[in-house]
């Protein structure tokens, strides 16, 4: 399959590209290469293949929910580069009215 001048110029303005001349016709070869590799694959005889969302079996990564006892104020506190008062220290963040 091949595609035409018009069709890139179409893809680039919506994409919003500003291609040169030389751009777009590169692109158009480009582009025409892709689709001749796609035409390949499709060619193929799938026709003993089922559908799937994907090809790698799902397990679930996430561990069973298990109540523990809360980490101390102060162990959370020994990593803070700033403390004060048995808090955090940050910079303050204000919004100035423009």
């Amino acid at each position: 399959m091949s595609i035409d001048r018009k069709t890139v110029e179409h893809v680039a303005r919506l994409a919003r590209l500003a291609l040169t001349h030389e751009e777009r016709g590169r692109i158009q070869e480009q582009l025409s290469s892709i689709l001749g590799h796609i035409n390949v694959i499709n060619e193929a005889d799938t026709s003993g293949v089922s559908a799937s969302a994907n090809i790698l079996p799902m397990t679930n990564v996430m561990t069973e929910d298990a109540s523990r006892p809360p980490v101390p104020p102060q162990t959370l506190l020994e990593n803070a580069p700033a403390r004060e008062d048995g808090y955090f220290r940050v910079r303050a963040v204000l919004e100035e009215d423009e």
